[in-house]
């Protein structure tokens, strides 16, 4: 099972924040894990405040530990709440629930690592994450068929909406 790369890591925050810019998002952070849960790569555009690090890779991390969207594991904590702070207890990285944490995949719809991206508002967090997996020749749990998301085990997402248009 492989893991991401350090160029494809680079790319992936490098092509989310081309999006970001493209949708005059505020400033983001963006980190990478690879799928062992370690950082990878993290930047950090001009202007974004503190904490961007934690928080980034706290959604990373969330939707890594369960491979879904931070999004979904957001849902997940309000469904099962002992479930989640039992996890949280258990975790050996912090777990942030907030949408903005995708899953990263290779063609074949195997995990090579997630991106949590944070600095603007929950969804527009979410559509430069993905478009960011896109540009740099990756895929994410929503480039998968039905037939392929239920082979491979993805929950599938509900749709994506940038909330300022």
């Amino acid at each position: 099972m492989r893991s991401i790369t350090m160029d494809e890591a680079l790319a992936v925050i490098l092509k989310t924040f081309e999006r970001a810019e493209e949708m005059q998002a505020y400033a983001l952070a963006a980190c990478v894990l690879d799928n062992g849960g370690r950082v990878k790569a993290f930047l950090k555009q001009d202007g974004a405040s503190i904490m961007r690090f934690e928080i980034a890779r706290g959604k990373a991390f969330g939707a890594l530990a369960l491979h879904r969207t931070s999004r979904m594991v957001l849902a997940k904590s309000r469904e099962k709440p002992a479930f989640m702070d039992t996890l949280r207890e258990a975790a050996d990285a912090p777990i942030f629930l907030e949408a903005g944490g995708q899953i990263i995949r290779d063609a074949d719809g195997s995990v090579i690592g997630a991106i949590g991206v944070t600095g603007d508002v929950n969804e527009v967090d979410d559509i430069c994450a993905i478009e960011g997996i896109r540009r740099a020749g990756l895929r994410s749990d929503d480039d998968f068929s039905p037939e392929d998301q239920k082979r491979l085990n993805i929950k599938p997402n509900p749709p994506l909406k940038d909330p300022r248009t």
